[in-house]
């Protein structure tokens, strides 16, 4: 079984809406596109080339993919070199142009066919970005990992990575490290189902 690893940008109040460009994804009139770029230090950086630095494959909403397909071909750093090299499983209801390689469009029912993806062998799949297909991922309970840079910043408006619908799961760190200009990194894996409890004395309710 392949793991699904979610990779993302999110705010302290969990926005992931386009961290990287103003014009990266206004949906919903959002207007503080680039968010992440004046906190993107030289660590945060290295973390994201060690989570490259190994066979992946990638998982992508359509916008995701159209962003990527853009930037990424003109690109030869080691990133370009290993997102470029990834097969590309792309869920889009639209025709998928195959100019990138490797690029596979999923069609037919998509959790369905995501958890025949992640039955075959084959490297861990990686999301990056997709908001929406992470819901749905989420919802389905298909995520095995989330990779997280927590940036220190609150926006109080955009899509969130953990909306309504998400699956209630528990979760265990298993890695983290901050930043010098503030950005938490950290990696969670999944650790069964939410523990609840209560703080109150057995006798509070006499």
């Amino acid at each position: 079984m392949r793991k699904l690893i979610v990779l993302s940008f999110i705010t302290l109040d969990g926005v992931m809406q386009a961290p990287g460009a103003p014009e990266e994804d206004t949906s919903g009139d959002f207007k503080f596109g680039g968010w992440s770029v004046g906190y993107f230090d030289d660590m945060v950086g290295n973390a994201m080339g060690e989570q490259l630095g190994h066979p992946f494959d990638l998982l992508l909403g359509r916008r995701t993919y159209d962003i990527f397909a853009g930037f990424w071909p003109k690109e030869s750093d080691e990133t370009a070199r290993a997102i470029n090299s990834a097969k590309k499983y792309v869920a889009s209801h639209r025709p998928v142009s195959l100019d990138w390689k490797t690029t596979i469009p999923i069609h037919g029912d998509l959790v369905e066919e995501i958890k025949k993806i992640k039955a075959e062998d084959g490297p861990e799949l990686q999301v990056h970005g997709s908001g929406n297909l992470i819901q749905t991922l989420l919802k389905h309970d298909l995520v095995d990992e989330v990779w997280l840079k927590t940036f220190p910043v609150v926006l109080g408006t955009g899509k969130r990575l953990f909306a309504d619908g998400a699956m209630p799961t528990g979760w265990q760190l298993v890695k983290s490290q901050v930043s010098p200009s503030g950005v938490v990194v950290a990696s969670y894996t999944r650790a069964g189902e939410v523990k609840v409890g209560s703080f109150a004395r057995p006798d509070a309710s006499g």
